[in-house]
């Protein structure tokens, strides 16, 4: 928001230098991001008036403008702007004039066509961010061709601060709420300006009916009578500019005036367009249309706020901008003038509705002062009878509803020294918070603040808080280091998840994630009992029930890989599954699952999979014991038991249910109880020796019966390889007729190394007897060749 110094000073004396000045709102969180001095350089830009405009002959984009500068020569200037007419007075840089920016104008030919200097935009001259168009004397009718610019719009050297205002700061979007803040830092007197009160003249009172009172909870009507419409003084016409907007004629500055300077936005409308000196507010209905002021056609939904006519007749959108068949014209003689106090939310949602955010959006959205409707009504009647001759023609029409009352804050000096790390004392808190509007009661060791009507961003004690640290001062309170027995970290189950994770992402598996939410028939396609957990409000009927196994989930997403043309995924998942309470107990058994998929892959890539994290962690004392889960395959799958607990299952995902999901086999699967994993026993860490001698591999096969599982017969040859032997894998796992029914092969590769000496022919056909002995003396197993 552009801020100029001169208005800020109609409510303080605020003296020093700029930079000073600008330092201060960037201490109280108001920064200002750019300082621009303005009426400075100006000595040689003038005033002219527009003669005539034509098209220029070689180019589209530009026209030809005659002007008279005032020495009796017209000059030609080719212009890229239309926002001017004939009879207009502008302002023109001649020949040799050097603008604040730094640039010189010199003779130049556009085309073919001579220019005789520049006809200049707010911006160029450093009056405005309006780069949009050609700065217009609107409000300088009496001044003379050839006068300087200064002098005819009253300019004075002045400074303008560009501060960005956050959010959560309403307030500050106007002159007087910044001023109220910088004066109360600097120590300065605040006074708002003062206004007469209105004397009615006893005529008609505005018909004001707000059927909507939820989004309307205070509207007032006013009807002002002998308006003359013409351009703004200069005064008002140069403040308008340095602010950013562009002046209109008096009646439409008035109401920018008033809301830049108070915060509250307004809107008046030509009563000889309305069929009755009356408004209503209602909710639109779906689908209405509006013509707002910039004539486009503007479709509301059910819920936005429409000001309509006495005919029910949509002639605005509530907070965001009047429709184009009220408004004020050259003939207007007779006003109805609207205050009022939106809803935020509906205006926010009106304002994203319509694509369309005004500068009255904006304050409405963040909140106004439903209390300061009054001041800024009557700050617009005076106005309006000093610039143009206005005078009340009734009394105002106030409805209101329920106005959201600001309220009452108990707030602690400890716990303001507390938060801040400062000692303050409770009068150096109160005479922070009183000049700021914030009225303290002392009532021990604390206060009751009664939060001003302008402040809706504070709510809390901490918001209060919030406002004593800026006016003391954020680089007044000292940097301390805070004081604390621990510094935060993992707990060792949250470390030892995050290593699972890592352990099975460094073996290329993938972290997926699934629903939580399941219905039976994704259980029973899974092959697993449907006495689960039902949800009461379930989202939809697909997902009553709560799961329990991860199964279903991830059967899913290999589902969705193998349509996308990626059938052998692999992927994890860390979870919560649902299972119903125990007898006598209330609450269901909700332990944390990990689960591991292996698309295209079999039992023993499982196993594999599981003795790479288990060796990793390292969890002793587990065995595989041979059993039928659900959902997996009958013969190709066992329990997984750490520490004599049974904590999970590992194999095959059963064909019918691979069918059922019209996956193609084969799948690896293991589901564990994690926590009660990560509980298990673990080895202590050991430095294991490392041969310096080369190793010898012996591949062995064995038959045996469907029933054993391939853990013992690994078991069996660790216990016969001795300490020679290195590593133990299950390379192959084969069914066929000649192995015969219920039986399979298994081949393991053996790896022996000694750590003094290179293995000899004879020591490792001695290891390879003794492997073979350990195997067929304990299992029902048979040696193949």
């Amino acid at each position: 928001m552009r801020v100029p110094l001169s208005w800020l000073s109609d409510f303080a004396p605020f003296v020093g230098h700029p930079a000073d000045l600008a330092g201060a709102l960037s201490g109280l969180g108001l920064a200002v991001e750019k300082i621009d001095r303005v009426g400075e350089g100006l000595e040689h830009v003038g005033v002219a008036r527009v003669l005539s405009t034509k098209p220029h002959p070689s180019a589209d984009r530009v026209q030809l403008v005659e002007v008279d500068n005032g020495n009796g020569q017209p000059l030609q200037i080719v212009c890229g702007a239309f926002n001017f007419g004939a009879d207009d007075l502008v302002a023109l840089a001649p020949i040799g004039a050097r603008l604040p920016n730094g640039m010189e104008i010199g003779r130049r030919k556009v085309r073919g066509e001579w220019s005789e200097g520049m006809l200049c935009s707010a911006a160029e001259l450093k009056l405005g961010d309006d780069h949009s168009g050609i700065l217009v004397l609107t409000g300088s009718t009496d001044a003379a061709p050839g006068a300087p610019l200064s002098e005819a719009l009253g300019l004075r050297p002045d400074v303008v601060f560009d501060v960005d205002v956050t959010p959560n700061r309403p307030d500050a979007l106007s002159m007087a709420g910044v001023a109220r803040d910088l004066a109360a830092k600097l120590g300065v007197p605040f006074v708002l300006p003062a206004a007469a009160a209105l004397v009615p003249a006893g005529g008609a009172v505005p018909k004001v009916v707000v059927e909507s009172l939820d989004l309307c909870p205070r509207f007032t009507g006013t009807l002002l009578s002998d308006v003359t419409v013409r351009p703004s003084p200069a005064w008002m016409a140069n403040r308008l500019t340095l602010a950013g907007m562009r002046p209109i004629n008096n009646l439409v500055d008035i109401s920018n005036y008033v809301m830049l300077e108070l915060g509250q936005p307004n809107h008046a409308y030509d009563v000889a367009r309305l069929p009755a000196p009356g408004l209503i507010v209602r909710r639109a209905r779906s689908g209405e249309v509006v013509v707002t002021l910039d004539r486009v056609e503007r479709v509301l939904g059910q819920d936005d706020c429409l000001i309509c006519d006495t005919d029910d007749n949509a002639i605005g959108i509530a907070g965001v901008m009047g429709g184009a068949s009220s408004e004020i014209g050259d003939d207007t003689t007779d006003v109805l003038l609207e205050a009022a106090y939106f809803s935020p939310v509906a205006v926010a949602r009106a304002s994203k509705s319509v694509g369309l955010r005004t500068e009255a959006s904006v304050r409405f959205e963040r909140g106004v002062d439903p209390e300061g409707i009054d001041r800024a009504v009557a700050r617009f009647c005076a106005l309006a009878s000093e610039v143009a001759g206005a005078s009340p023609a009734g009394d105002t029409t106030d409805v209101r509803g329920e106005i959201p009352l600001p309220p009452r804050v108990t707030v602690r000096t400890d716990r303001v020294n507390a938060i801040l790390g400062t000692s303050l004392r409770p009068e150096q808190v109160a005479a922070y918070l009183e000049p700021i509007g914030f009225d303290c009661e002392a009532a021990e060791a604390q206060f009751e603040v009664q939060i001003p009507s302008w402040r809706p961003d504070c709510e809390r004690e901490i918001d209060v808080i919030e406002e004593v640290a800026r006016h003391h001062g954020y680089p007044n309170i000292p940097r301390t280091v805070p004081a604390t027995a621990s510094v935060g970290g993992l707990t060792a189950l949250q470390r030892d998840r995050r290593h699972v994770r890592q352990i099975l992402a460094g073996a290329g598996i993938s972290e997926a994630w699934s629903t939580s939410f399941l219905s039976f028939d994704d259980l029973a396609r899974a092959g697993l009992a449907t006495d689960a957990l039902e949800v009461e409000n379930p989202l939809t009927s697909d997902e009553s029930v709560l799961r329990t196994s991860i199964l279903p989930g991830l059967l899913r997403a290999l589902v969705t890989n193998q349509s996308h043309r990626h059938p052998d995924v692999s992927l994890f998942e860390i979870g919560h599954v649902f299972r119903p309470p125990e007898p006598g107990a209330e609450l269901p058994i909700e332990p944390e699952n990990l689960a591991v998929v292996l698309g295209g892959r079999s039992a023993p890539e499982a196993k594999l999979t599981w003795d790479l994290l288990v060796g990793a962690l390292p969890v002793e004392q587990v065995e595989l014991v041979a059993d039928s889960p659900p959902g997996l395959h009958p013969t190709r799958s066992a329990r997984i038991v750490v520490g004599g607990l049974d904590l999970g299952v590992m194999g095959e995902v059963d064909p019918a249910v691979l069918d059922a999901h019209d996956l193609a086999g084969p799948v690896a699967w293991f589901e564990v109880d994690l926590g009660a994993l990560l509980k298990a026993p673990r080895r202590p860490p050991a430095y294991l020796a490392v041969s310096r001698f080369p190793s010898a591999d012996i591949d062995l096969a064995f038959a045996v019966p469907d029933e054993v599982p391939a853990g013992k017969v690994e078991a069996a040859l660790r216990i016969g390889g001795g300490e020679e032997l290195e590593g133990v894998w299950l390379f192959d796992v084969f069914r066929g007729a000649q192995i015969g029914e219920g039986r399979r092969n298994l081949a393991y590769r053996l790896r022996f190394a000694a750590l003094d000496h290179t293995l000899a022919e004879g020591e490792l056909a001695r290891l390879r007897d003794r492997s073979i002995a350990a195997v067929v003396e304990s299992l029902p197993a048979e040696l193949r060749a």
